[in-house]
């Protein structure tokens, strides 16, 4: 069957045939459109635009409503935590109550052709590590971020989530905001950078957005407010340890309907200077090491200390300051980005230290749920003392709810002392268990740690492929 245009284009011949053979003279001058001619030519020419209109319209409205449907406000999202996602969908639903349609997507899902036909694109993007984009925007910073497009037509806006506490504050988001910049975009106003989720920064970024779209006035934005929580218990892990104090963590709600989160979700706490003090401090985030079957949210918390001795803000509340009973205000965030997968795929967990909370609680629903091709690689200093619920990890394996189990005791080992050593020396078999489709989850310390872990992946798997399992969720990272 012929497209619509090509029947548009032979109906049109046929019509100018006919009006010229009305008005036409043969070369001995003789008048080839009689009366019949015209009349038969004209009502030629009005058939064919009456089928002009009725095969156009139809096609016309499609298209106008397809462009509606996808061409509404850009709003992104970049998240390593969870929380760039939650802003952005705030952002999204201000929007469309101001009559704004909007395009949510996240940004492993832009390409230069979506911003090559947007005009208008908020960016909410946060940053992991020393000012390194969220594991979630591998592939845009090295493949879109290295390509220099003209981007003249497009108005954009920046919010940067980030911690004064690193050097390189708001890394990814100031990076994302010169790239847009300098291939020709238009910011609508300046970059708003956001330490540890300041109300202030963001009514801000809500204020400027309303003017943007023309959304009108919107209830101001502030941080979902702390729950009550009791500190139920605190229990030493690590006596002996040449190495900070390590404790177990244990809270449970006032009320009993708030024990709900998923595993891989974080928690924020509300410190405060001493006991009885009114002020709450800015909040400290820790990875939750167990899941509501439990009966309590367990944190694994080591105390820190300044240079002068001075407990930290967060560890000396949860490990030093606050007594057994006392009021913890607290609030679950959720973080799907470091979720456990639903389906019975294996799944690698590396880590070190305290970052045994999150794995923790990633093989407690992995068990739950009867998924027993778990392997777990675990570090820390010396094997008698620093046993960080390493007790449970081998009774897992040994019940076989862990199929193998790898530990690492970097004062006491003769062999690979780190956790990213061995995972060299077990690189045919990390690269069988990605090819059964394994998912790796990293958890811990970001100062050597996990940028090792992340080198011996790309060594044993390959950049590409280490940059697509970021990509599509398969390599997840809750580091700190």
């Amino acid at each position: 069957m012929k497209s619509t245009a090509g029947q548009l284009a032979i109906g049109a011949c046929l019509a100018l045939a006919a009006l010229l053979a009305a008005c036409w003279h043969d070369f001995s001058g003789q008048h080839l459109g009689s009366p019949a001619h015209v009349a038969m030519a004209g009502a030629a020419f009005a058939t064919w635009s009456a089928w002009v209109l009725a095969a156009a319209w139809p096609r016309r409205r499609n298209a106008s409503q397809a462009t509606h449907g996808r061409g509404g406000l850009l709003v992104v999202h970049a998240s390593q935590t969870g929380f760039a996602t939650e802003l952005a969908e705030r952002t999204a639903t201000a929007l469309r109550e101001g009559g704004v349609s909007v395009d949510l997507r996240g940004i492993a899902s832009l390409s230069l052709g979506d911003l090559a036909s947007a005009q208008r694109a908020l960016f909410i993007a946060s940053t992991t590590g020393e000012g390194d984009a969220p594991d979630i925007a591998t592939l845009f910073q090295r493949d879109v971020m290295r390509s220099s497009p003209d981007l003249h037509h497009l108005v954009y806006a920046v919010l940067a989530l980030g911690d004064r506490d690193y050097d390189d504050f708001c890394g990814f988001g100031r990076e994302l905001d010169h790239w847009l910049r300098t291939h020709g975009a238009t910011p609508a106003f300046d970059r708003v950078d956001v330490d540890n989720g300041d109300d202030g920064a963001l009514r801000h970024w809500q204020r400027q957005v309303a003017q943007l779209t023309g959304a009108g006035e919107q209830p101001e934005w502030s941080r979902p407010a702390y729950q009550p929580w009791r500190l139920q218990a605190r229990q030493l892990l690590n006596p002996g340890s040449v190495g900070a104090p390590c404790f177990h963590v244990a809270l449970v709600p006032d009320d009993p309907a708030h024990l709900r989160w998923d595993a891989g979700d974080v928690v924020e706490i509300g410190p405060r200077k001493a006991r009885g003090d009114a002020v709450v401090l800015p909040h400290r985030e820790y990875s939750i090491a167990s899941i509501p079957a439990d009966g309590s949210l367990h944190l694994v918390v080591r105390q820190q200390r300044s240079a002068d001795g001075a407990l930290g803000t967060g560890s000396g509340w949860l490990t030093a300051l606050a007594e057994e009973g006392d009021a913890i205000d607290l609030r679950v965030r959720r973080n799907p980005g470091f979720h456990a997968p639903g389906d019975d795929r294996p799944v690698l967990l590396v880590g070190s230290g305290t970052g045994i909370a999150g794995l923790r609680a990633l093989l407690k629903a992995r068990i739950a749920g009867g998924h027993r091709r778990n392997w777990v690689l675990f570090g820390e200093r010396h094997e008698q003392v620093d046993r960080l619920h390493v007790d449970q990890l081998e009774h897992w394996r040994d019940s076989g709810d862990l199929e193998r189990l790898d530990l690492v005791w970097s004062r006491d080992s003769r062999g690979p002392r780190y956790v990213q050593e061995r995972l060299r020396a077990a690189a045919d078999a990390v690269r069988r268990y990605v090819a059964d489709g394994a998912s790796i989850y990293v958890c811990g310390s970001l100062a050597g740690m996990a940028p090792g872990v992340d080198a011996a992946l790309r060594e044993i798997l390959g950049e590409p492929m280490v940059d697509t399992l970021a990509t599509t969720g398969r390599y997840r990272r809750d580091v700190y």
